[in-house]
């Protein structure tokens, strides 16, 4: 299958007067192909139950809530696709991510939507030296101002059968818990 999309690749180009060097075939190789990262991410693939808290105040208590959570990797390994579903605020949740690790940027972007809200939630983000915990930064709309603000989002790897999630709101320079969530893998 790589093959064939590298013969694809090829042919476009050159069908447009265009050639490649050895160099630049060995550049959009090594940017198609999965690696070490791609194979970080795929340890999250299967189905989890999330025991989410969410503060809408930070000097109140969290609302508790649960959900579901299907991680499959796509696209021969180079992105994850996440799925998830359940109440927040006693409403229904629906949202989706999208995470890659781009080889020639050697950083992940992550992307999310979700039912309670319209924007899209762009973040990138690096690897710790463990190989455990993935923090990401980005933006998100602020409803209110309809402006951007600031993210952070930690995904911590616990073990082959529980992750733990966290996600900060930037205002200024303060930063505001504003969730929590224990991974389980579902048996």
């Amino acid at each position: 299958m790589k093959k064939l999309l590298v013969l694809i690749v090829l042919l476009v180009f050159c069908a447009n007067g265009y050639t490649q060097t050895p160099e630049e075939m060995k550049a959009w190789q090594e940017h198609m192909t999965p690696g070490k990262y791609h194979k970080w991410l795929s340890s999250f693939d299967g189905e989890w139950n999330g025991d989410v808290k969410m503060w809408m105040d930070p000097s109140q208590p969290p609302v508790a809530s649960k959900m579901s959570t299907k991680n499959e990797m796509i696209m021969n390994g180079l992105y994850q696709r996440s799925t998830h579903t359940g109440d927040m605020m006693g409403m229904p949740f629906k949202g989706e991510g999208m995470i890659g690790y781009d080889n020639s940027k050697k950083e992940f972007i992550n992307t999310w939507i979700d039912n309670m809200g319209s924007g899209i939630m762009i973040m990138k983000g690096t690897l710790d030296e463990t190989g455990k915990v993935l923090l990401t930064e980005g933006t998100m709309t602020d409803p209110m101002s309809g402006k951007d603000m600031g993210i952070k989002q930690i995904l911590t790897h616990i073990s082959e059968d529980k992750h733990h999630f966290e996600m900060y709101m930037i205002v200024g320079k303060e930063e505001m818990k504003t969730m929590e969530i224990t991974y389980t893998r579902k048996k």
